[in-house]
């Protein structure tokens, strides 16, 4: 369906930070100022606009919403697409909140106005992806989010940041070439059993029309496309460096929202497109999900940087989005999809706090930093709540996508679900480790006069914390509008799927 509001609200989301970013790139080189109050006006505008659409959003609708669809390259069955639902609306709202919190959370050192465009391009990336309701516009998207992260790493992060840099645009680059092959496959492959060329995503999906191994082999390549943007392991090698490597707004934006790009792959695409190779490819995904999970949480707890630990935390946190959305039931996929929220909330705050700290001791390893509960009460008090959020405390938003997530597998799988769940206790013990060694104890000279919070950085993150402890308490309004498009998706993958799940005996029931 379409909420028609008189304008092409869909269309002025996504080209809104494209024209910011044009702005900014034609003020003058030396008035930096400018570029900063362009870029922030602009995605300040565009994340009122996202909220727009969470206001204006049907409730209890489970198809699409404010669809907004223009021939692009008419040849090709290619079309300028844009839709969303449930399962798109947050990740959208979440885009626009973050990235003006990033923006004033984190200024560069440097050269701010080729900072504040590529982080407006890598905006309308993002946004675009989220709402494409077309193959080959969704792949375009889905490659432009490569290069701003790839310049904002290299240009404005730390030591290594080029080889940091590299390491990512050539991981992710490999997982794209792959991607696009399966796009064009897909396209043409349907066209020969129906003899209609499009990448209409819906068209295709509802169509069903390509033959149940084809589907598996196209799968598969859009799985490790996504598996590599997520990442999932054993893809993650790029992501701790690339976020150490990092500045700060580069992080926050990182983790939470570019690589929701693939978590969002594989429910919008992978589960849609092909729901028979899902069923079958299921049980591999839960696992390297669940292996994530223990991985992640593993290696974070022998880290000796700060922010290196709350990289390798993204990982065991995006294990619990996959084994969600594999374990292919409605509380699974539900927690998975709220799981993706909540680490862009929770874990974008912990790089806003890590970079607060490194910019007032320009250091992060662990062991240089002691006590700091004393001279910055505020910061520990902060970075406490974003914690225990993080560790999934009930009453906080992480608690509520991890709960639905082990709900979810534990019909389907149950073994893989009781493993998962040690993933909570894992993560419980290297964040308080380490929020122990850094803000308990007697500080020493070095960090006895750091400064506390500021009341900018006060009102940084004072969004943040709102949102933390809303959705911890009060997730209903979120739920009930992601709900009816996941029943919707469920049932599309059942109707088309005569793969059995797991039983009982192999660790799970239906």
């Amino acid at each position: 369906m379409t909420n028609d509001l008189g304008f092409p609200l869909l269309s002025t989301i996504v080209l809104l930070p494209i024209a910011g970013a044009v702005a900014v790139a034609l003020t003058p080189r030396a008035r930096g100022e400018i570029a900063r109050i362009v870029g922030l006006t602009t995605s300040t505008g565009t994340g009122i606009l996202t909220l727009v659409l969470l206001w204006q959003f049907e409730l209890g609708e489970a198809g699409l919403q404010f669809v907004s669809r223009h021939e692009w390259v008419a040849d090709l069955g290619a079309a300028w697409y844009l839709g969303v639902d449930g399962i798109s609306l947050f990740l959208v709202v979440l885009t626009g909140v973050l990235f003006p919190i990033a923006l004033v959370g984190a200024a560069p050192k440097h050269d701010p106005k080729p900072y504040v465009a590529w982080l407006l391009l890598l905006e309308a990336g993002c946004l675009g992806a989220f709402m494409a309701l077309d193959l080959l516009l969704f792949f375009v998207f889905f490659e432009l989010v490569i290069v701003p992260i790839y310049f904002l790493i290299a240009g404005w992060g730390y030591e290594d940041r080029v080889y940091a840099a590299l390491k990512f645009f050539l991981y992710t680059l490999a997982g794209s070439a792959l991607f696009l092959v399966g796009v064009v496959a897909t396209a043409f492959l349907h066209q020969q059993a129906t003899g209609e060329l499009t990448f209409d995503l819906v068209v295709i999906a509802e169509t069903q029309a390509i033959a149940p191994t084809t589907a598996r082999w196209l799968f598969a390549a859009f799985a490790l496309a996504f598996a590599v943007k997520v990442p999932v392991f054993p893809f993650h090698t790029w992501l701790p460096d690339a976020h150490t490597q990092a500045p700060t707004a580069g992080s926050v934006v990182l983790a939470g929202v570019m690589l929701k790009v693939g978590t969002y792959g594989f429910v919008r695409f992978g589960l849609y497109l092909f729901p028979e190779a899902t069923a079958w490819f299921a049980p591999v995904l839960v696992t390297l999900g669940v292996v994530g999970i223990i991985y992640g949480a593993v290696v974070a707890a022998m880290q000796a940087d700060l922010k290196r630990l709350v990289a390798f935390s993204s990982v065991a946190h995006l294990g619990f989005v996959v084994l969600g959305t594999f374990a292919l039931t409605t509380q699974g996929i539900q927690g998975g999809i709220l799981q993706m929220v909540n680490h862009g909330i929770s874990t974008g705050a912990l790089f806003l706090l890590v970079g607060m700290i490194y910019e007032r001791r320009h250091t992060r390893r662990i062991s240089e930093l002691r006590g700091l509960q004393k001279p910055a009460p505020v910061l520990a008090a902060v970075f406490t709540v974003v914690m225990l959020s993080s560790i999934g405390l009930p009453g906080l938003n992480g608690f509520v996508g991890e709960f639905l997530v082990l709900l979810g597998a534990f019909v389907t799988y149950r073994w893989w679900a009781v493993v998962a769940a040690a993933g909570v206790i894992l993560a419980a013990l290297y964040l308080l480790w380490a929020y122990q060694r850094v803000f308990h104890g007697e500080p020493d000279e070095a960090n006895a006069g750091m400064l506390d919070l500021t009341w900018r950085e006060r009102a940084v993150m004072a969004p943040l914390l709102v949102l933390i402890v809303f959705l911890g308490v009060y997730p209903k309004p979120v739920l009930e509008r992601i709900e009816p498009a996941v029943d919707r998706l469920v049932a599309h993958v059942e109707a088309h799927s005569d793969y059995e799940q797991p039983t009982v005996a192999a660790g799970g029931e239906r």
